[in-house]
């Protein structure tokens, strides 16, 4: 969910054959030119053509620029209004772009102050979903039977009886971020000694975890790979890990033109969970399908868009 800068790509007009379903009744947005973005992962893209479809059924024109590397590049096109919408992460808001080093544990709270912090910078947050796609260790079925770990507390105490026991496959990132390794570590009194710690790609570490070469892998909870390869994810028992709520933000004068934004987006946001995220984001990362295709044909079967 952080990276470096990167601009904003040209850009292709969204033209699906998308009519209002159970969103969009009435065209609230017809006569608008509306510029979608989103970041260059799985997840971003599904949410950013979501977006882009649920304003399309409202009546608008919509610019596909989704798919920018990095956090920072969508989050300055909304503020300097290159674009007008896209999903973004509250814990990202708060912590990267805000520049706290403290997440609020309590969800709503966090969208709250995110939300009251970003009106000076000209971004409108509308209300968040309950994904919440933050970081969590997971382990394979055999060695759930074997060590029988439910939360990082328990995690914890088997690193300090038996520390033979634990080893963790983890991004280098993760590795070094107070919100990450260390961190969660000093919050939790866990002793992995560095011998134990073996760095990697993400996609590997989904599949070593798999393959038991590491007992705990450093996993997004909303990771698609977690279902199909049956991971059991530790629980964060003592909150340690920021809230990664995603919610749309929209540039704030696009928002003062097209209030209907709100409408048309709301209910799709109340629909999106973890179980949705991983169960959509399997089909692009397991499967292999197609990120705007996955959201069109989850956008139809739910009945929001014909």
């Amino acid at each position: 969910m952080l990276a470096s800068a990167c601009g904003l790509t040209s850009g292709s007009p969204m033209v699906d054959d998308v009519s209002p379903g159970s969103i969009g009744q009435g065209e609230p947005l017809k006569g608008a030119d509306l510029t979608v973005t989103s970041k260059s992962f799985t997840e971003s893209l599904i949410l950013g053509a979501m977006m882009g479809i649920a304003f399309e059924a409202a009546g608008a024109e919509v610019l596909d620029r989704t798919g920018i590397q990095g956090s920072i590049g969508g989050r300055e096109a909304i503020r300097k209004g290159d674009a007008d919408a896209m999903y973004e992460y509250t814990g990202t808001a708060w912590i990267t772009y805000q520049g706290n080093s403290e997440p609020i544990t309590d969800p709503l709270k966090q969208w709250q102050a995110v939300r009251d912090a970003d009106v000076r910078n000209g971004v409108t947050w509308l209300p968040q979903s309950r994904l919440n796609n933050t970081y969590a260790l997971a382990m394979n079925q055999a060695n759930f039977k074997k060590y029988g770990t439910r939360t990082l507390s328990e995690v914890a105490e088997l690193s300090r009886t038996d520390p033979k026991a634990v080893t963790l496959c983890v991004e280098s990132e993760f590795a070094n971020r107070a919100d990450g390794l260390p961190g969660m570590q000093k919050a939790y009194g866990m002793k992995v000694s560095a011998d134990r710690i073996t760095q990697m790609d993400t996609g590997i570490i989904y599949t070593q975890t798999a393959k038991g070469s590491c007992t705990y892998g450093e996993v997004f909870t909303t990771d698609g790979r977690i279902k199909s390869m049956r991971l059991v994810v530790m629980s964060d028992d003592r909150k340690f890990f920021p809230n990664y709520n995603a919610a749309p933000v929209i540039n704030s004068k696009t928002f003062e033109k097209w209030p209907a934004i709100a409408e048309v987006i709301d209910p799709v946001t109340a629909k999106l969970d973890n179980a949705v995220a991983q169960e959509l984001n399997a089909k692009v990362d397991v499967d292999g399908e197609d990120p705007h295709q996955v959201a069109l044909d989850w956008m139809k079967a739910e009945g929001f868009v014909k």
